[in-house]
């Protein structure tokens, strides 16, 4: 019997989102809900394992921990790419990795979320409401102003629709985007340097790659209207988390909406809790019951195509 472990289940309803009796006397599962800041710790509580499953990019995997676990034969991973996995040490090793499909949906609505929240002052609202007051502050529209899009792939696009609706101006940045292309969703194609100049608000989807990488830093963020709001669902990697923090504390930006951090959780020490004009919200984007439903069930159908000698959703270095 192989053994299965599932790692980082932080609501406790990873067994509940697919049906893991398929497996039968095949693989045992077990849940491992808790972080580990020690190493040896998080070594030791996956010892034996034969099959990791991991939730996004919550627990490195790097060739040390590879190394140490030398029962290890196969690791998936919820969406089809995870940093925090040194696949090419699976790999050197024997072990493939595999992925999973996520929706891209849930990540443009909380997107919206946090716009919309930001702009309509809703945290200071609910806050005085609960309190005992009233209204406090004078919200923003967003008829008329204008949306900057980051990385134009599917959960960008979702976001740009969402903006037309609201009767935004909308510009998008992609390597892939044609003035054609965008002339026929209703964008207009803007380079970076444009997009962060015009627009009211900035927001990030991009996959991480050595070009994105610490694509917004300090310059980026003076060429941005003080006005505007900047907004990061995607990978905090993309940007200087630094010198954001310098640019909301000097007044550079209008604020910030941010469900990604460099450490998460985040520290109660972090800067950012404490610099003003912030809504942050604990990486939240792919968090829906939808979502772990159709990405545990692909982990599922991963083991059983492993458990019968074929691989599904292969990931490469």
């Amino acid at each position: 019997m192989k053994n299965v472990v599932i790692l980082d289940d932080y609501q406790e309803v990873a067994l509940e989102m697919a049906d893991w009796a398929r497996l039968g006397s095949r693989a045992s599962v077990k849940v491992v809900n808790r972080r580990f800041s020690d190493r040896y710790a998080l070594k030791q509580a996956l010892a034996g394992a034969n099959v990791l499953v991991c939730n996004r990019e919550r627990t490195r995997i790097d060739r040390d921990l590879i190394a140490d676990l030398p029962d290890l034969e196969l690791i998936v991973t919820s969406g089809m790419q995870n940093k925090a996995i040194d696949i090419a040490a699976a790999n050197e090793r024997g072990i493939p990795v595999c992925g999973t499909a996520m929706l891209g949906y849930p990540t443009v609505e909380l997107t919206w979320a946090l716009i919309l929240a930001f702009f309509r002052n809703l945290p200071s609202e609910i806050a005085s409401l609960k309190a005992g007051g009233w209204q406090v502050g004078l919200g923003h529209g967003l008829q008329g102003k204008t949306l900057g899009i980051v990385g134009y792939g599917r959960i960008g696009k979702g976001v740009a629709k969402a903006g037309l609706g609201f009767g935004m101006n909308v510009l998008a940045l992609s390597r892939s985007l044609t003035a054609d292309s965008a002339a026929a969703d209703g964008v207009q194609k803007a380079d970076l340097d444009t997009l962060l100049a015009k627009s009211d608000v900035v927001s990030l989807h991009l996959n991480v790659n050595s070009e994105s990488r610490g694509l917004i830093g300090a310059k980026q963020f003076e060429r941005m209207k003080n006005t505007a709001l900047f907004v990061n669902t995607a990978r905090s990697i993309l940007i200087d988390e630094t010198a954001l923090v310098e640019a909301l504390t000097k007044g550079t930006i209008g604020g910030a909406a941010l469900d990604v951090f460099d450490e998460e959780p985040l520290p109660k020490d972090h800067p950012l809790l404490s610099t003003p004009k912030t809504l942050l919200t604990p990486h939240l984007g792919y968090v829906t019951e939808e979502n772990y439903r159709a990405s545990y069930s692909e982990a599922l159908e991963n083991i059983e195509a492993w458990l019968d000698g074929s691989l599904r959703r292969v990931l490469t270095a």
